[in-house]
């Protein structure tokens, strides 16, 4: 006898338990008794992911199929997002190949930018101030009719979170390794991060052409590391390069190919497109831009999108070069204007109707999805002053794309002193505007920029009103200016260097505030205008301070061991014979971080 089939059931990533139980045409007190046989606590409104839902259809005799339509209203991660495309590929529906997304990572000077700056055949390198990459960017080289998309990412240690977010939406990554320095500390890092997330990885050993290019202690450091190249019976590729003298970028663009060829890349570019937002600036002319890579889907101009608390509908999209588009499909870097402010980077750009973007306008208007950030911020700060001694160091920070904002932010962070913390105020992108200085001066913030400008009213009222703007093209610079900032803030150290010791043998004159003693000096020297600390018994009963003294009857700057003195003490503790005073000085010195 046949088993009755089961009926099958299209599940989302993630749904509640009330629409679940409407899914499957079951009471809601069903699948929560069933939840609760698997130890799920879930009340009627809250979600489950999908492979919660699996298991339970599974257990009331339903089949599950991933459904990969999304809601408007629901708001998509980048691990969302990238779910989502792992399900989209296993569903095996309306896929077609895509072009790799590749990452290039390695240690700071080991030659990424000037690797991608000949694969593309365009100097950014020299361009960058401070000589490292400051920005996430993305575009496409084409070899043997093929696409590759690459994504930029900053190599300094800085920029850690960036490069991660990079490496997190990357299918291929390039790891860059200087045939004359080896794997270092910055190198082993990424290693370990490329094994914990399986990312299929190509080595490209750079800088053969140096003198002392040295590939085979390369590849051992590499072994040694648990990256095994084919060569040495592994099954990474690797490739020796030298991005200034342009030698071997066509086999390391071909193993690239290689390798996506295997991994079999394929998005649905039938859908509705979804992007995740690798930098946002704000253009004086053209307004918030976004540059976006697609993940999956099409996106077409003319089409109502989000990307966190952005909205807007698409007006114009350029490729990496400038050229307008009115589609792009999955790996497509693009930049996308329209949206009403400037995304946040790692926000995903996802398609709505247009109602989302009604609803959303409406509750800007009434003051439901943004807040006056400074306002907030200001009686907040008030009432910390109050209520707490710490200093603050009080920050605008406006920078010219999402990115370099993040960057700084995350250095800034690292700074690490118990007695002053940094209160931003405003962070946002864009020049110095007259708006800017009227949120720093109720708390005579500093206005710190990079990379940006001050209009001409923002310079007059900041002078006016003793607000401070210093503009930057330097990251480190900027970071530097803040950390001198808050060194000035700490209170100085004090430094205590005691001289002499005293014994003191006679008392010849008690005053209110002042006494004149005699004593003998047991140790060291006592020096005319130094403090003095009185000690009875070994305990400090008081201080005060040497005004005179006397050798033989004559005045004296200071009197050695060994030696009889007259004292003139002033302060308000009265000294005892066979008290003992310690002669100090004091030295204010300034503080490090």
């Amino acid at each position: 006898m046949n088993e009755p089939e089961k009926k099958i059931v299209k599940v989302p990533t993630s749904i509640t338990v009330k629409k679940f139980s409407e899914l499957l045409g079951l009471p809601v007190s069903h699948v929560i008794t069933e939840l609760l046989k698997n130890s799920i606590l879930a009340t009627i409104n809250e979600e489950i992911d999908f492979d919660t839902a699996t298991i339970i259809a599974q257990d009331l005799g339903f089949e599950t199929e991933a459904d990969l339509v999304i809601s408007d209203s629901e708001t998509i991660t980048v691990e969302k997002l990238i779910e989502i495309c792992k399900k989209e590929k296993e569903s095996g529906k309306n896929l077609h190949p895509r072009p790799p997304v590749v990452t290039i990572l390695g240690h700071v000077d080991h030659g990424k930018t000037t690797l991608l700056d000949t694969i593309r055949k365009a100097s950014v390198a020299a361009k960058e101030a401070g000589g490292i990459t400051q920005h996430i960017s993305a575009y496409q080289v084409k070899k043997k009719g093929k696409l590759i998309t690459f994504i930029d990412t900053p190599g300094h240690e800085a920029f850690s979170g960036m490069r991660e977010r990079g490496v997190s939406i990357a299918d291929i990554a390039v790891l860059v390794v200087a045939a004359d320095d080896g794997v270092r500390p910055q190198t082993k890092e990424v290693i370990e991060y490329l094994k914990d997330k399986k990312i299929p990885t190509v080595v490209a050993i750079n800088k053969i052409d140096k003198p002392d290019a040295n590939p085979q202690r390369v590849k051992q450091e590499l072994a040694d590391n648990g990256i095994l190249i084919e060569q040495w019976g592994g099954d990474i590729i690797s490739v020796e390069v030298s991005a200034k003298q342009n030698i071997g970028i066509d086999s390391l663009l071909e193993s690239i190919l290689l390798v996506a060829e295997v991994e079999d890349f394929k998005a649905d570019d039938k859908r509705d497109g979804f992007g995740i937002v690798l930098e946002s600036n704000l253009d004086p002319q053209k307004g918030p831009i976004a540059t976006i890579l697609v993940k999956t889907g099409t996106l077409k101009v003319g089409q109502d999108v989000t990307a966190g608390t952005a909205y807007g509908r698409i007006k114009k999209m350029e490729d990496f070069t400038g050229k307008n588009l009115l589609t792009a499909g999955p790996s497509t870097p693009i930049k996308v204007m329209g949206l009403n402010s400037t995304a946040n980077s790692n926000d995903v750009l996802q398609v709505v109707s247009g109602k989302s973007i009604a609803r959303l306008k409406s509750k800007e208007f009434s003051g439901g999805l943004i807040e006056r950030k400074e306002k907030v911020t200001s009686q907040k700060l008030m009432r910390i002053m109050e209520e707490d001694k710490i200093q603050k160091l009080n920050l605008i920070l406006k920078a010219d794309v999402q990115g370099s904002l993040e960057a700084i932010e995350q250095i800034i962070s690292t700074i690490k002193t118990d007695e002053v913390i940094v209160n931003y105020i405003e962070t946002g992108i864009g020049n110095i505007t007259e708006s800017d200085i009227k949120v720093g001066a109720p708390s005579q913030a500093i206005v710190l920029g990079f990379n940006v400008e001050t209009t001409t009213v923002a310079k007059r009222l900041a002078e006016s009103s003793g607000v401070k703007i210093k503009t930057f093209k330097i990251i480190y610079e900027l970071v530097e200016e803040v950390k001198k900032t808050i060194i000035d803030m700490l209170p100085p150290e004090i430094v205590r260097t005691d001289h002499g010791m005293v014994n003191v043998l006679a008392i010849f004159k008690t005053g209110k505030r002042d006494m004149i003693v005699g004593g003998r000096v047991t140790e060291g020297k006592i020096i005319k205008g130094a403090m003095i600390e009185i000690r009875r018994e070994g305990e400090i009963i008081g201080k005060g301070k040497l005004e005179a003294l006397q050798q033989d009857k004559k005045v004296t700057p200071e009197v050695g061991k060994g030696n009889e003195c007259g004292i003139v003490f002033e302060g308000d503790t009265k000294i005892k014979e066979g008290d003992t005073l310690i002669a100090y000085t004091e030295e204010e010195k300034k503080r490090s971080l």
